[in-house]
């Protein structure tokens, strides 16, 4: 691809993006001004109205990738998953682009992935509308180093996150976090010394405080990404070279120790789940591995 037609295509699917999502948002923050009456059942409806949107919103834009980047996805997606029900999901991550696939693997086969977003997001306009429309969360966490000066900020963040979290209840949900915390590079990788060849350490923070407020979840869905470029920036994805790609989904069945726990329990809880994600983790780097192109 010569470098005038990649930038061109690079510009095209920016603003392709930007107006789809625009005018979704647009339409939603109208659909949804009636919630500010404090009626439950008005609330579910509006939210079931608000995840087709932002269903029909993810098949646009999937629609107008395949025609800027002629896509070369392959889904493998298990069968015992639907719309109907509450998932708990994860993903190893290594570019914004990971957002649309993962998006676009899920359409139609599970509920509308909602994913936990860093609190730093919320000043730029379209994300907070997303955040108030279709019920996708900020995690208002605090660092290490002020948790140390004040542990009870631990508890402050654990509450916060876990009333976030009721926020998928309303409506069928897929709570999704980038367990990993942060996007591969071997940089991250060298630092942290990962077991893993292809992956970073897994956190469980957001999963467990997400599972504390999702009481109805019985199953955790974990997607496995892989590109056939080593490429991974936004202008890459926007410019196509990431168009050719693998997700392979697999579901597991979440043990009855890891629902129903309480701030009180946390550190036990935490080794539970930390050792649940690890194990799901060695199979991961696995698929990775079968998966590449």
């Amino acid at each position: 691809m010569s470098k005038v037609r990649r930038f061109f295509i690079g510009i095209l699917t920016f603003f392709a993006i930007f107006v789809i999502l625009s005018f979704a948002v647009i339409l939603l923050t109208i659909v949804n001004i009636p919630r500010i009456i404090p009626n439950k059942n008005l609330k579910v409806s509006l939210g079931s109205l608000s995840n087709k949107m932002g269903s029909t919103t993810v098949a646009s834009i999937t629609s107008a990738l395949r025609i800027l980047h002629k896509l070369e996805w392959d889904f493998q997606i298990p069968e015992d998953v639907d719309t109907d029900t509450w998932y708990l999901a994860i993903s190893n991550h290594q570019s914004w682009a990971d957002i649309f696939i993962l998006l676009a693997a899920g359409h139609k086969k599970m509920p509308l992935l909602k994913f936990f977003m860093k609190k730093e997001l919320r000043w730029i306009p379209i994300i907070y509308l997303v955040h108030k429309t279709v019920d996708m969360p900020f995690l208002n966490r605090h660092s290490r180093a002020q948790i140390q000066a004040n542990p009870e900020l631990k508890k402050v963040d654990f509450e916060n996150a876990k009333k976030a979290a009721k926020r998928f209840s309303r409506n069928p949900s897929t709570a999704f976090s980038f367990a990993e915390g942060t996007r591969f590079n071997l940089q991250k990788h060298a630092e942290q010394e990962s077991p893993y060849s292809n992956l970073l350490k897994p956190k469980v923070g957001a999963l467990a405080v997400a599972l504390s407020g999702m009481p109805q979840v019985n199953t955790l869905v974990d997607f496995t990404v892989v590109y056939a470029t080593e490429k991974r920036s936004t202008w890459d994805f926007l410019c196509g070279d990431l168009c050719k790609a693998k997700v392979a989904a697999k579901t597991y069945a979440l043990p009855d120790k890891l629902k129903n726990r309480s701030f009180e329990e946390e550190d036990d809880y935490r080794r539970s789940f930390q050792t649940f994600i690890d194990e799901i983790w060695l199979e991961k780097e696995q698929s990775i591995k079968d998966l590449k192109f």
